[in-house]
């Protein structure tokens, strides 16, 4: 059987060991932990680092089973991925720009500057040289690792003396200890899910962001059918982002914000975020169920280098729920999990913790038990099936 390698066992590449196993592939995960949610998903377990390249080379060099690798749901594994496919031989369609683009926010910013794009002033560094620079930026500002996710070491300062603490953060949080700030953008928070054939945008869905203030984290998303105007915008910026680092087909990943009535000069659509991978926390499979098209499974058969069909068959609304503790403690039971999978509307519910597990409160994206995702018709009627899964849905933690 052939097997797809999958670089990372977290809860955001769940859907994609689930989707080579309908393709008919074999599934190897790699992790250093071996009670990562992916590991029960898949056919074989390397214990073994994701950022061992030499490693992972060396466990794989000699098998002639391995058709492809695929890093979904986060950006840290993907420098792995190209270095990887590199030595052996394998499909991979990111280049190092490409990959660049999607582990450097500060790099980022500066390819959208050098389009013209626009978006907020921005200093990046290490922490000293960041606090010594941020001064010359408008407060509020966002401080974020420039190299990690997850919604890991984020913070809004209000004010310049809030920045000690919030650099400190992000840097703790950043695998290289290299901080951004950015002036904060306002508008409409929009996160998006997209994805590229033969350089264009194919499939595109764009949600809104469900916060619970004050954290920062997202609790859901909202992905709807937009105005003609915004789409095409936010194609035209992915598509001259694409061009100018050499990434032609694929997934995307993305966050940004619409700062007024969209006009052809597209000035008030800001990207801020854009990884070339599958969304975490199921927004690679809400693309799909906006469209009709197996999003997840695409990603995995260009992975092992076949042409996937993106033709959409119909235009829905989509969302995510993330599961979630409000306390810590031991998980002793999720409830009625089973009568909200049968709910219409409900397309699936993933599970990401077991009983016996110790959880947080859901202060970032890791910290989630799950989600739940559903489709309807309209807005009003993806409401109804998430207020019925709520009713179902009784998450029982032991906080002694």
């Amino acid at each position: 059987m052939k097997r797809l390698v999958i670089l990372g066992g977290s809860d955001g590449t769940i859907s994609s060991f689930r989707a080579a196993r309908r393709l008919g592939l074999g599934t190897i995960c790699v992790d250093m932990r071996a009670d990562a949610p992916g590991v029960l998903e898949a056919d074989e377990f390397l214990h073994l680092s994701t950022r061992d390249v030499d490693a992972v080379t060396a466990a794989l060099r000699d098998r002639d089973d391995v058709v492809g690798l695929l890093a979904p749901g986060t950006d840290i594994n993907l420098p792995s991925l190209v270095e990887v496919t590199r030595r052996l031989g394998l499909p991979c369609g990111l280049s190092d720009r490409a990959l660049r683009v999607s582990v450097d926010k500060a790099y980022f910013r500066e390819v959208c500057d050098r389009l013209g794009l626009g978006g907020p002033a921005y200093v990046s560094g290490a922490a000293g040289e960041v606090l010594r620079d941020a001064g010359r930026l408008d407060f509020p500002v966002i401080v974020k690792p420039v190299d990690s996710g997850s919604s890991r070491g984020i913070t809004i300062c209000a004010a310049p003396p809030e920045l000690d603490a919030a650099v400190q953060a992000a840097a703790d949080a950043s695998p290289s200890a290299t901080v951004i700030v950015e002036e904060l953008v306002t508008g409409r928070d929009l996160c998006g899910e997209a994805f590229l054939q033969d350089g264009r945008v194919a499939l595109l869905g764009l949600s809104d962001r469900v916060v619970a203030a004050p954290q920062v984290v997202a609790i859901g998303h909202d992905m709807a059918p937009r105005d003609d105007r915004l789409t095409k915008e936010v194609v035209r910026q992915l598509e001259l982002v694409c061009a100018e680092v050499g990434y032609t087909d694929g997934p995307l990943n993305l966050d940004l914000f619409v700062t007024g009535d969209t006009g052809d000069t597209g000035d008030t659509v800001v990207l801020i975020e854009m990884g070339a991978r599958i969304g975490g926390n199921g927004m690679g499979e809400a693309l799909g169920l906006m469209f009709g098209v197996d999003t997840v499974a695409a990603a995995v058969q260009l992975a092992i280098g076949e042409r996937p069909d993106l033709a959409p068959r119909w235009t829905r609304h989509a969302s995510v729920r993330m599961l979630r503790s409000d306390s810590a403690g031991t998980l002793v039971a999720l409830d009625g999990l089973a009568d909200a999978l049968a709910l219409p509307g409900v397309a699936d519910v993933v599970v990401t913790a077991s009983p016996g597990a110790h959880v947080v409160p859901y202060t970032e994206c890791r910290a989630k038990l799950g989600y739940v995702l559903a489709s309807g018709t309209s807005a009003d009627e993806v409401a109804q099936v998430l207020a019925a899964v709520e009713d179902l849905v009784r998450v029982d933690v032991d906080a002694g």
